[in-house]
């Protein structure tokens, strides 16, 4: 591999060129970029992930081959949040369509001019930094993936050994180029024999091997070198066994840039006796996205929600300290006022929110979901014992449905989170205005035009921030309050919806009525007095009642659909699939949709078990004269799956998340 750690600062180009990695190195630097070579395609993935680039330049001149090159990278660079930039002669630009099809973000053909490559790698950058949340972030998070790091390489040209200037800095040498034998000769005799051996089995097998060795004047340091191949030379990555990793840059994770297990520990050592509080944060199901989105993918988004939870920790609570402790969990330490128990809760509920915004990766919308123990230190507490504590938390928070958050107090109790303040809480927020409404957009499978929208309540809690149903329904029930939230929704819903545009006049709007509605005496006439009164056209709303809703009583709830159809009002059973899904009751109903839950729509791309009981359930409703919206659709591959079963709308993050009435007017007016 060409090329060194980048200066502060610096943004950096990987490149991947079979037959000229030298002549664009120079290129790319002399633009001001540093580049970071490579000419084998087997490990560029892994190379690219563990560089500080997030642009990638591959090198398609010559007719290179999309499958060998191109179709590796892309994998890292989309879930990374990077860009990917294709050279191509300039003879062959009729495949460029393709190759960006493929996955490529940006081109350039040859010839070239300089300021061609620079408008090209800025404007690579700018795509960066959209994707990474600004440039801040976008450069921090450069810096971060291999500013700290502990390796060394052959310099071909030279024929010396390369250090980082991390790791030369650390074995206090002068210089960052010094001969493999020079670097030997500072190990004792043992351990140069152990070194030895390491990189012969490495000559021998292509297989990576370790050896570890004593840091000159510094008694009780160890380092450990895991060799392996770059580019058909030998390098290593280095860390600490122990000691030394309290020295300032020394004990990062090498794949996110986050403090180690090792440095966190030491971090709460060195606040004994203070208050503190740490939250233990666990990625669900991580396994099944790596065996769905393969290693390298799962590698990247690894990265990706490192930086998140760095951006909402160092936004709410200043000074936090951030590790990732193993695998997919990840520690956050904090101090003095942020380390309240009120303060770290919302802490919580606000990276539990920003791990769940879909991660993209080329065209799958990547969900992920996460849990988190929370433990507050006591006087005998120490680090490893805190980190259990939090531990135990964690595991308590796994084996529940809500919002995933529990807390370990100086009290050995764990319990959910704040749920007394908000049940109290939700009693005000009517009167407070926190309880606000999103439209999503429900589209016509097979056209991106928007026929409709459904109404979602948002709680905007004054101390939590934004809170999603889940908790604001989960809430109301427990707090019997059910029944003034619902009318609030349904009216503030229906307010919003009639003062819409000309350009919305063919919406539908969708009202959720839950079961605690329809049970009420006077249910109907109330609730068409309620629509005429915002003036919201009977006629394009459509009324949704959950399954679970209906089937206490299935002859009353047929009774009451009837009457909504002949006021005018269409109806629709709500999140079929996650009920008893009687297929039996249903043909009794008087509907015009059935809305399919999310689970059982993003089942359609699973196994071939899946697929069939989500075609019987879209055939089933066909038959019955039944118009089927899916909830929850996520990728392209569910949408063509369901599209292909003869599904007729689909809403979900594929699209567009949940707006507000002015968002949607714009994207509306832009569709």
């Amino acid at each position: 591999m060409s090329g060194t750690a980048a200066p502060d600062g610096q943004r950096s180009v990987f490149i991947l060129s079979p037959r000229d990695r030298d002549g664009l190195c120079h290129a790319v630097q002399a633009a001001g970029w540093h580049a970071i070579g490579a000419r084998r395609a087997s490990d560029a993935p892994q190379r690219y992930l563990r560089s500080e680039a997030q642009i990638a330049l591959i090198d398609m001149r010559d007719g290179g081959e999309a499958e060998r090159l191109l179709a590796p990278l892309v994998p890292a660079t989309v879930a990374g949040g990077g860009a990917l930039i294709i050279l191509v002669d300039g003879i062959d630009t009729a495949s460029i369509p393709a190759l960006l099809t493929a996955g490529a973000t940006h081109f350039l053909t040859e010839p070239f001019t300089q300021a061609a490559l620079n408008a090209t790698l800025w404007s690579a950058e700018r795509l960066v930094e959209r994707l990474g949340g600004g440039a801040m972030h976008s450069r921090r998070a450069q810096r971060i993936r291999r500013g700290d790091a502990l390796y060394w390489e052959m310099d071909r040209n030279r024929g010396q050994v390369r250090l980082s200037e991390n790791l030369a800095r650390q074995l206090d040498l002068p210089d960052r180029y010094m001969t493999a034998s020079g670097l030997l000769r500072r190990l004792s005799r043992p351990e140069r024999r152990a070194a030895l051996a390491a990189l012969q089995s490495l000559g021998r097998s292509g297989r990576s091997a370790a050896f570890a060795h004593d840091v000159p004047g510094r008694d009780g340091d160890r380092l450990v070198h895991h060799l392996r191949y770059a580019d058909g030379v030998p390098a290593a990555d280095v860390e600490w066994l122990h000691g030394g990793n309290e020295q300032e840059g020394v004990g990062r994770d090498y794949l996110t840039g986050l403090y180690s297990r090792q440095a966190a520990l030491d971090w709460l050592d060195g606040r004994a006796g203070l208050a503190t509080t740490i939250l233990l944060l666990s990625i669900s199901q991580f396994d099944r996205m790596n065996a769905a989105y393969g290693q390298v993918v799962g590698d990247a988004l690894l990265g990706r929600i490192a930086r998140r939870i760095e951006r909402v920790a160092g936004d709410v609570a200043e000074g936090a300290t951030v590790a990732r402790i193993a695998g997919t969990e990840f520690l956050v330490g904090l101090t003095g006022e942020a380390a309240e128990r009120d303060r770290a809760t919302f802490l919580a509920r606000q990276i539990i929110g920003a791990i769940g915004r879909p991660f993209s990766a080329g065209d799958h919308l990547i969900r992920l979901t996460a849990r988190c123990g929370i433990a507050q230190s006591r006087p005998e507490d120490d680090a490893t014992y805190l980190l259990k504590r939090a531990g135990t938390a964690l595991a308590d928070a796994r084996r529940t449905d809500g919002e995933g958050i529990r807390i370990l107090s100086a009290e050995k109790r764990s319990r959910q989170v704040d749920s007394d303040q908000l049940e109290t809480d939700l009693r005000l927020a009517l009167d407070r205005g926190e309880i606000g409404i999103a439209f999503q957009p429900q589209y016509s499978v097979g056209q991106e035009r928007i026929i409709g929208v459904e109404a979602l309540a948002r709680w905007n809690h004054s101390q939590y921030g934004p809170l999603g149903a889940g908790i604001l329904f989960t809430t109301a029930e427990r707090s019997d309050y059910m029944l003034p939230l619902s009318a609030h929704i349904q009216a503030e819903a229906l307010r919003q919806a009639a003062a819409w545009p000309r350009a919305l006049s063919d919406l539908r709007l969708s009202l959720n009525v839950t079961a605690a509605d329809i049970a009420q005496p006077g249910f109907l006439s109330e609730f068409l007095a309620l629509v005429d009164r915002a003036g919201f056209p009977r006629s394009r709303l459509t009324v949704e009642i959950t399954e679970s809703g209906l089937i206490e009583d299935v002859s009353a709830a047929a009774a009451l659909l009837t009457a909504l159809r002949g006021e005018g009002l269409a109806v629709a059973i709500d999140d079929f699939g996650t009920g008893y899904s009687s297929l039996a009751y249903l043909k009794n109903l008087p509907l015009d949709y059935l809305k399919i839950d999310s689970g059982l729509a993003q089942d359609i791309s699973g196994t071939a078990r899946d697929r069939i009981i989500v075609r019987g359930v879209i055939h089933m409703a066909k038959s019955l004269g039944l118009k089927v919206i899916a909830e929850g659709v996520e990728t392209e591959q569910q949408l063509d799956l369901l599209a292909h079963e003869g599904c007729d709308y689909y809403q979900g993050f594929l699209r567009s998340a949940g707006v507000s009435s002015d968002e949607l007017v714009a994207l509306v007016l832009k569709t």
